[in-house]
């Protein structure tokens, strides 16, 4: 039985290990995508700041629809990183959840494990007092001084006085 329950401990850490690595890996690509998008967002305060209707300089009318058309791609290009930074987040905290049956899980093997050991060092325990109490009952037995066996050579070294 407590080998079963050791191997079903094994697995149940190795399936928590997986949901954690899984975990892990989803917050690394999450924090990247937050990375991407606050370099994104400075690119287009950038981008901004050097329109070149802006800049008091008479801008060429194709200049400034390179730059609109541009800057509306920019947003484009911001806009899906935005979902795809809304489902990594999703993502972490579905795998979030799924990783806490998975802990539950080993704690419990793990302290049906301890309560198992337990049981069976008091049966153990039980059983050694059984014995010592058995043997002590025994007449001759346990006591070397023990005369109630009827063996009056057994007893007590006598020491003559002088």
């Amino acid at each position: 039985m407590t080998q079963a329950l050791t191997t079903l401990l094994a697995q149940a850490e190795r399936q928590r290990d997986q949901a954690l690595a899984d975990l892990a890996r989803a917050q690394n690509h999450a924090l990247r995508l937050q990375a991407q998008a606050e370099q994104l967002h400075q690119y287009r305060s950038d981008l901004r700041q050097r329109h070149p209707a802006g800049s008091g300089n008479a801008a060429a009318m194709d200049s400034v629809n390179v730059h609109q058309s541009f800057s509306g791609r920019l947003q484009d290009v911001i806009d899906q990183q935005h979902a795809q930074r809304l489902a990594a987040l999703a993502q972490v905290e579905r795998l979030r959840l799924a990783l806490l049956p998975l802990e539950l899980r080993v704690a419990s093997v793990r302290k049906l494990l301890g309560r198992r050991a337990e049981a069976a060092l008091r049966v153990q325990q039980q059983r050694e007092q059984r014995q010592t109490d058995e043997t002590a009952l025994r007449p001759g037995r346990g006591d070397p001084w023990n005369t109630r066996s009827g063996d009056s050579t057994h007893g007590p070294p006598v020491v003559p006085v002088r």
